[in-house]
């Protein structure tokens, strides 16, 4: 069994700001990530941009250079490989964590690899794992995906896309622009409000001259080999359809936090009790880090504005 000072749990961009200031600290740390550096950006659709600009997505005042304003995804995977490349951070790749407990002051971390313990446990794992999922008879049929990467594939192909979010408008113009013929779903009255603002016209002008179909209110009853079932106000009717893109969101993995036994709101929000001026949860010596501290409010934090966790954590660690 392997003992280290500080074990981080997730490699995306702000738990690799938790390991840059453990190394500037002088601690013995170790950076276990499930899959490749960045996981969840690397899985984001290939031609996605962000809503931020560079200088918001920098860690550690490292300057980030990209091409336009609003960087894309190939440039912030090149962006933080760098970082951890030229850190030469601790890093363990492809290493799933599958148990934190505590005993005195002692955590003991188990992964598909190898043992753990040690003294302080960073929790920074996202939310891009688990899909909310719409619960409907025929959702787990092979034609339905919760993620989309391509729209090459979808070219000559009936698509519907369920959702209104950046995720689902930024699918359905780029499947149409590729030759789909795409449909969306949408559960509320109106595309939504924080689509990014040099998109939202674009999916709008689309659906208004019909060359993107959109149908609000939208129950969806069941989902078919060749069709889908729908209920709006205007009455059930099937839809024509080969593939479905059901983008409707994603959830932190709140069965894993529990399981450490950090306490959650006892609501629909499913915050996690954390100190706001250390990021300290309801154990002593656990943190959170990044998105995961918003529960299922999982628009409130992002890199811009939670890259100061990683500071905010070994500030309260170093006075330890």
């Amino acid at each position: 069994m392997k003992h280290i000072d500080v074990i981080i749990v997730g490699g995306g961009p702000i738990g690799i700001a938790c390991g840059l200031e453990a190394k500037k600290k002088g601690l013995d740390y170790c950076i276990i990530e499930k899959g490749t550096i960045t996981n969840s950006l690397y899985n984001y659709p290939i031609n996605m941009q962000f809503f931020s600009s560079s200088e918001k997505l920098e860690i550690d005042n490292i300057p980030f250079i990209s091409n336009e304003a609003k960087p894309k995804r190939n440039e912030a995977l090149e962006y933080y490989r760098r970082i951890v490349t030229s850190n030469d951070l601790n890093i363990n790749l492809f290493e799933k964590v599958s148990s934190v407990s505590k005993k005195e002051d002692t955590f003991y971390v188990k992964t598909d690899k190898e043992e753990y313990t040690a003294l302080y446990i960073i929790i920074a794992t996202g939310f891009y794992d688990l899909p909310n999922t719409i619960d409907v008879p025929g959702e787990n049929l092979q034609k339905v995906s919760h993620y989309y990467k391509d729209p090459h594939f979808f070219a000559k192909q009936k698509l519907a896309v369920i959702g209104a979010s950046n995720s689902a408008v930024d699918a359905a113009l780029e499947c149409y622009r590729k030759g789909a013929e795409v449909t969306m779903l949408v559960r509320g009255p109106e595309i939504g409000r924080r689509v990014k603002y040099w998109v939202k016209p674009d999916i709008e002008n689309r659906i208004e001259e019909g060359n993107i179909k959109a149908f609000y209110n939208v129950t969806i009853k069941e989902i078919l080999p060749n069709k889908i079932n729908i209920e709006t106000l205007d009455g059930e009717f099937s839809i024509e359809n080969d593939y479905v893109l059901a983008l409707t969101g994603y959830k932190p993995n709140f069965d894993f936090l529990k399981k450490i036994g950090i306490k959650l709101s006892d609501d629909q929000k499913l915050y996690p009790q954390y100190n706001e001026d250390t990021m300290e949860t309801n154990i002593e010596n656990l943190y959170l880090a990044g998105v995961i501290c918003g529960g299922m409010d999982t628009h409130v934090w992002f890199i811009e504005n939670s890259r100061i966790h990683a500071k905010t954590i070994f500030k309260s660690i170093t006075k330890k």
